[in-house]
């Protein structure tokens, strides 16, 4: 008799086992899936370019990010964190792909670039390798491909790592361009899948990070094949703080200790 749930971690991987093969995209065990995703470097993906988001280049530009340490969510080829580590910051970065990293790597290493590199679970790896304080944490295009359960370990993550003062920023599909719409509930119904990822809503992630303070909440400019900057107008793109004194866990219904 199978009677080993004890604590809400076990919870969250018991969860993880109803979106099996699908949970192959964004849990360590399934790296393959990002592997033979990313084998091909000729396909024709946006994110493949090696241009950061134009967005972080705005942060930027606005001073509205200035250096500090970095951790890079799902980096891919590491475009935004080569580019976070030109101006100037120390840069973190972790995918569950091999594959993905040493494309990273390749990158860095033509750009001259210093950014440390991590492969696995951000989630798993956050007490060994990811320590914080983080001045910056960025993510784009790792949320929205998070099963809706695993949102308590993503902002469990950001209690953890990011630094009073510190900044989030987000890129996630945006409902009415891309990514599923369908209610939380439904993808734990039938057979259970994360449709090609989630699309949001500016007043649902405005809920889910009701504990940083928003800064910018606004679609992704649409750049030019040309432009020097990534930018696709089916993306949000977000930026919160977090409060200097910041001691209420940023979790969607107040006060907390989920850990995941």
């Amino acid at each position: 008799m199978d009677r080993d749930i004890r604590t809400v971690d076990d919870v969250l991987k018991l969860m993880d086992k109803l979106f099996a093969p699908a949970a192959d995209r964004w849990t360590a065990q399934g790296s393959g899936w990002w592997d033979d995703f990313y084998t091909d470097r000729t396909r024709p993906v946006p994110f493949f370019v090696g241009k950061a988001d134009e967005s972080l280049a705005a942060y930027l530009g606005q001073c509205l990010l200035t250096p500090g340490r970095a951790l890079d969510l799902g980096c891919g080829p590491g475009r935004n964190a080569l580019h976070l580590a030109a101006a100037g910051f120390d840069v973190d970065a972790v995918d569950l792909s091999p594959t993905a990293l040493a494309w990273a790597e390749e990158r860095a290493r033509e750009a001259g670039a210093r950014v440390r590199f991590h492969c696995g679970d951000a989630f798993e790896l956050t007490v060994a390798e990811l320590t914080g304080p983080y001045d910056l944490v960025y993510d784009s295009g790792c949320f929205h491909h998070l099963p809706p359960h695993r949102r308590v370990s993503y902002l469990a993550l950001l209690d953890r790592v990011l630094a009073p003062g510190g900044h989030f920023a987000l890129t996630c599909f945006a409902a009415g361009a891309m990514g599923s719409e369908l209610p939380d509930a439904d993808f734990y119904r039938g057979r259970p899948g994360l449709h090609g990822g989630l699309a949001y809503t500016p007043e649902s992630l405005r809920r889910i990070f009701s504990g940083l303070t928003e800064v910018e909440l606004r679609r992704m400019r649409d750049e030019a094949p040309d432009s020097a900057y990534f930018g696709e107008p089916f993306l949000w793109t977000a930026l919160f703080r977090r409060e200097a004194r910041a001691a209420t866990p940023t979790t969607a219904d107040g006060p907390g200790t989920a850990t995941g």
